[in-house]
C-alpha cells in the first residue's frame, strides 16, 4: 500500500506490527437506526486508510465500530482475525476535540496511558518527554491545555495516543477545527511521527484533499454503504497535487461521492 520509498522503518527494534482490522458483511448503527449496510472492508497492517464521505454518511460510526465501542448489528468486526469484543489498549482513538484533561499538564496528559498500563514513573516521564519533543512541544511540557493553542493541544493529543505504542490509531476528523495552515502542518507531522511506529491508521475526514494526502488508500462512503476503495499514488508529496494521476483520482473520488 505504501511505495518502497515510504515503508516505515523500525525504530531501534521497537516497531510493533500494526493491527489488521476488518469488517465482513457488516451492518452498522443501532437497533432501529441502520447507518451502513453490507460492509466488506479490510484495513491492512501498517497502512493509513483514509475514510471520506459527506457529513452524516456514517464515517464516525465506522470508526467507533473498529474501536470496539459499537458492535455490528449484522456481520463481524475483527482484529487480526479475532472478533472485536470491546475497546482495547492497543487501539487508540483521536478526536476532533482534543479531550486533554484540563487539570493535567501536557506532560501529565501524555503520561496518562502509560500510568494506566503500569509503566514506572521515571520511565513514563522519559517516554512522555520524548514524545513531546517529537511533536515540537518540549518547551511546553509543564503548561496546562488552556495555556496553549488548538494546534498545540492536538499535537499533545497525538503524542498521548502514540505514547502507549498502540497497534491501531483511529482518528475522527482530528484536524477539522484547525485553520488551513495549522491543519497542513498537522498532516505533515502525523506522517512524520507515524514513521517507525508500525501502527495501522484509520483516518476519517470529509476533506478529499486531506484524505488523498494522508492515505495509502481511500475508502469512500455514501448512500449508506461503502462505494469504493482506491489506491493512492505515491510518493506522498504536496507538489504532486497537479500530477495527472492525482488529478484523475481526485476527480474519480469526487464523482463517486457525488460532491
Amino acid at each position: 500500500m505504501t511505495s518502497s520509498s515510504e515503508v516505515r522503518p523500525a525504530q531501534r527494534g521497537r516497531e510493533r506490527a500494526g493491527a489488521g482490522l476488518a469488517l465482513r458483511g457488516a451492518t452498522l448503527g443501532r437497533p432501529g437506526v441502520l447507518v451502513l449496510e453490507g460492509l466488506d472492508l479490510e484495513v491492512v497492517s501498517g497502512e493509513i486508510l483514509s475514510v471520506v464521505g459527506p457529513s452524516g454518511c456514517g464515517k464516525s460510526t465506522l470508526l467507533r465500530t473498529l474501536a470496539g465501542l459499537l458492535p455490528p448489528l449484522v456481520g463481524a468486526a475483527t482484529q487480526d482475525g479475532s472478533p472485536l469484543t470491546g475497546p482495547a489498549a492497543d487501539r487508540a482513538l483521536v478526536f476532533q476535540e482534543d479531550a486533554l484533561l484540563p487539570w493535567r499538564t501536557l506532560r501529565a496528559n501524555v503520561e496518562l496511558p502509560l500510568a494506566i498500563s503500569g509503566v514506572p514513573r521515571n520511565e513514563r516521564r522519559a517516554q512522555a518527554a520524548s514524545w513531546l519533543d517529537r511533536v515540537g512541544l518540549a518547551d511546553l511540557a509543564r503548561q496546562l491545555p488552556h495555556r496553549v493553542s488548538g494546534g498545540q493541544r492536538q499535537r499533545a493529543q497525538l503524542a498521548r495516543a502514540l505514547a502507549a505504542r498502540p497497534r491501531a490509531v483511529l482518528m475522527d476528523e482530528p484536524f477539522g477545527a484547525l485553520d488551513a495552515q495549522t491543519r497542513a502542518g498537522m498532516q505533515d507531522l502525523l506522517v512524520e511521527v507515524l514513521r517507525g511506529t508500525g501502527a495501522t491508521v484509520v483516518f476519517v475526514t470529509h476533506d478529499v484533499d486531506e484524505a488523498l494526502f494522508l492515505g495509502d488508500r481511500v475508502a469512500l462512503l455514501g448512500s449508506g454503504r461503502l462505494t469504493a476503495v482506491r489506491d493512492i499514488p505515491r510518493p506522498r508529496d504536496r507538489a504532486a497535487h497537479d500530477d495527472p494521476a492525482h488529478v484523475a483520482l481526485r476527480r474519480d473520488v469526487l464523482t463517486s461521492l457525488s460532491i
